[in-house]
């Protein structure tokens, strides 16, 4: 297309617009032009450009390439699963730190439900949402430990039940900082998204409800080992409610609130752990054909036990 003079000097998403308004009703919107701008999949006299408020002149040519669609379902593959129980209706597995649970921008594959998918092939399809297959709770990338996935959509339901009614009981521990006074409570408090960082969850007064139990294991001298248990299932709650405490999790990037003052080489190393120090230990809920109660258990990942070993050896 070419930029006629009508357009001159215009905002390059506007002309856009104007011109598809013109020549193709109905095409593309506003904010689905501006999105392919700036994803520089347009093009002015052959160079591209991703500034939307720049304006054009006329004559200039414009092109714009559409990507091909991406797949409503996340395509199968071939990835390792560290699989603890498995039935026909469910399967338990030991998520490693690293692993992100569901597709989403910026991972679109290499996730767990890539890995479901080639694992229990067609009979997860559509059962819990395309873009989620069989997920019934999630673990954040970083965080570690015991997950379970519903293979139908029975167990889904059912699961998901227990899931919001808390009968799915879910521990975990975490590497803190400090040492939480008292050393066994409850954390409280409402959690939403945070006023000015929209990529970060805290406790909010517009918040949903959300409610921690937590129990020193062990105290170091400057890091305690903390289980936690959840008796709701808010966005990051363990995090969030720790940091709120003045006690972050030990390697969180998001809510650690900056680097530790820790001398020495215990300090250093605990500064430099690459990941939030949090593992799912414990996974308890009914079967939901046999009515049966499960428990599973999983040890702390094999990061966590060097850097407890590390701490052990030099505090």
């Amino acid at each position: 297309m070419t930029i006629p003079p009508a357009f001159d000097r215009q905002r390059l998403d506007k002309a856009l617009v104007g011109l598809f308004m013109e020549q193709k009703p109905d095409t593309f919107s506003r904010a689905r032009l501006q999105d392919l701008i700036e994803k520089g999949h347009v093009t002015l006299s052959k160079k591209s450009v991703t500034d939307r408020s720049r304006k054009v002149k006329a004559g200039e040519t414009v092109d714009i390439w559409i990507p091909p669609a991406e797949a409503a379902l996340p395509k199968a593959q071939t990835i390792p699963l560290k699989i603890i129980y498995e039935d026909k209706d469910l399967l338990v597995i030991d998520k490693p730190a690293g692993m992100v649970v569901h597709p989403a921008p910026g991972n679109r594959d290499q996730t767990l439900v890539n890995a479901l998918l080639a694992h229990c092939g067609k009979s997860l399809s559509g059962i819990g949402g395309v873009a989620r297959p069989g997920i019934v709770h999630r673990l954040d990338k970083d965080t570690s430990g015991l997950m379970i996935v519903a293979k139908n959509d029975m167990a889904h339901q059912v699961l998901t039940r227990q899931f919001s009614d808390r009968s799915l009981n879910r521990v975990y521990q975490a590497l803190v900082w400090g040492v939480p006074v008292p050393r066994e409570g409850r954390i409280e408090g409402p959690i939403g998204r945070h006023t000015r960082d929209r990529k970060k969850m805290a406790v909010t007064a517009k918040g949903r409800e959300a409610l921690t139990y937590y129990k020193v294991i062990k105290s170091y001298e400057i890091v305690s080992l903390v289980e936690c248990k959840l008796a709701t299932g808010r966005t990051h709650q363990i995090r969030v409610h720790l940091a709120h405490k003045k006690h972050p999790v030990v390697g969180d990037p998001v809510y650690g609130g900056g680097k530790r003052q820790a001398a020495g080489p215990l300090g250093k190393v605990l500064q430099s752990f690459s990941r939030q120090a949090l593992h799912a230990v414990e996974l308890r809920f009914v079967h939901p054909r046999t009515g049966k109660g499960m428990t599973f258990s999983s040890n702390l990942p094999k990061d966590i036990k060097r850097l407890l070993h590390f701490i052990q050896e030099n505090q």
